[in-house]
């Protein structure tokens, strides 16, 4: 429990972040999720539009520090490996 004022709102402001974290992490994971949906379906040219929406979500994210960057690189890795051996 916050003892003073100042306690007090930074216990607001980080709830107030973390909600926000949360939603920003969500929409970061969809992003990801639809471009492995659109390598599922094989459809090459989906999955690499898809894929650069979710790069560039990966990258925003590991620049606000809600992710680590070297989690946001291996995903795009991993997802890039992926799109190439469908050829």
């Amino acid at each position: 429990m916050a003892n003073s004022a100042q306690a007090t709102k930074r216990a607001r402001q980080a709830a107030k972040a973390r909600i926000h974290n949360a939603s920003m992490r969500s929409a970061m994971r969809t992003t990801v999720k639809k471009v492995l949906a659109a390598i599922a379906s094989g459809d090459k040219a989906a999955s690499t539009a898809a894929f650069r929406v979710a790069q560039s979500s990966l990258d925003n994210m590991a620049g606000k520090g809600i992710i680590a960057k070297n989690k946001a690189s291996r995903l795009k890795s991993r997802i890039n490996a992926r799109i190439k051996a469908m050829a």
